[in-house]
């Protein structure tokens, strides 16, 4: 007899991201599997035809049409009877793991790819962290996606050890070698340098993600400020959607859209190709799940400089992949790019660690099977 699970986030594109790589390895091993998300036609036609589109309204922030998602879920809950019911994303997991309690579903998998709540305060820090505990509790099995995260929320009390755990090494999906593919990346180095107007001697400090406050966007323009101030070759590759989202610094801002020096890609499907260009990768985010892009750098030969919060520390080996800097500090980020900045050799040895890291933790295939048997394991008992 088939496997019944539900897999639930907000919006397609998780599934797209994280979730996608691993269908056919469910379908090999039995699992009948469905995906519930808010999605439009386009997105239903390009899931294979052993995975069922089940189709719910959800949007992003807090919304009083939660309350009618999550009834809906519990309708389809108890209809289809799902074996397993896994969901991630904030809204999505509110909202599923309501349902699925009181659908009765046996199992109800809670992937932890970050929580919102550790960036905030007052308030809006205990009403979120309050949901977190919420959905923590309403679910039989909890599974961040980096260890740091994991011994972070059992400290606060939120699980204990038995009913969670870190599939593999971490990470939602790690990284597929056979797309971030290290033998091209003189060949995309090139490509994306002279498409640009790098010069052989410029330093292009990289970044990969949404230019908001919560990824460190505040403190990577500051730093790459500080940066310009200290070198006449220093470029910014951006590669990720610009819009303003409200709350980052305006002057910062502004020095960001009208400096030539920081070149602005918006979202890409071929991010290798750009890491490839990058000498230098900055992420400085405030909270993470894991942060997949720091992996993804390191496999096409970077070093790194990353914040010291749980997941982005996770996938770096201190001091020999790349550095740790504290959050906010925008000094600290520049002062460590600039150690990189004055040494090819030293960017280079981190580089060719960070691709070996990847290789031995991080690989995608040895994850989808990981995370397969984990499935089984957690329906056998």
């Amino acid at each position: 007899m088939s496997k019944k699970i539900c897999i639930v986030t907000t919006i397609s594109l998780p599934i797209d991201q994280f979730i996608r790589f691993s269908f056919e390895e469910y379908y090999m091993h039995g699992f009948d599997v469905s995906v519930m998300c808010d999605m439009d036609e386009d997105f239903i036609k390009t899931l294979p035809p052993y995975v069922h589109a089940i189709p719910v309204s959800m949007k992003r922030g807090i919304s009083f049409a939660g309350i009618k998602s999550a009834f809906k879920m519990y309708k389809v809950f108890k209809k289809e009877k799902f074996d397993l019911v896994q969901y991630s994303t904030p809204n999505a997991s509110l909202y599923a793991s309501l349902a699925s309690f009181f659908a009765r579903v046996p199992k109800r998998l809670y992937c932890q790819w970050g929580m919102i709540f550790v960036s905030f305060g007052g308030v809006k820090r205990f009403i979120f962290k309050t949901i977190e505990k919420l959905v923590c509790k309403l679910s039989t099995d909890i599974q961040p996606d980096s260890f740091g995260n994991l011994n972070f929320c059992r400290d606060l009390g939120f699980y204990d050890d038995k009913k969670s755990r870190v599939v593999y090494n971490g990470s939602a999906n790690g990284v597929n070698l056979h797309k971030f593919d290290i033998s091209k990346k003189q060949e995309y180095r090139l490509n994306i340098r002279s498409k640009y107007g790098f010069s052989d001697n410029d330093i292009v400090i990289g970044f990969l993600g949404r230019l908001m406050k919560d990824k460190g966007c505040d403190e990577l323009i500051g730093a790459f400020k500080i940066l310009e101030s200290r070198n006449s070759n220093v470029k910014m590759l951006f590669v990720g959607p610009t819009e303003k989202t409200g709350n980052e610094n305006k002057e910062l801002l502004d020095y960001f859209y009208s400096n030539d020096n920081i070149v602005k890609i918006g979202n890409v499907s071929d991010a290798e190709r750009y890491l490839a260009a990058m000498d230098i990768f900055l992420f400085p985010s405030y909270r993470e799940g894991f942060g997949s892009v720091v992996i993804e750098a390191e496999a096409m030969g970077l070093p790194v400089v990353v914040s010291d919060i749980p997941g982005p520390t996770d996938g770096v080996i201190r001091d020999k992949t790349g550095f740790v800097v504290p959050v906010k500090d925008e000094v600290s980020l520049a002062d460590k790019a600039q150690v990189l900045i004055d040494s090819k050799e030293l960017r280079e040895s981190m580089g060719k660690s960070g691709r070996q890291l990847v290789e031995d933790k991080f690989d995608s295939d040895i994850l989808k099977t990981e995370i397969v048997k984990n499935r089984e394991w957690i329906l056998s008992r």
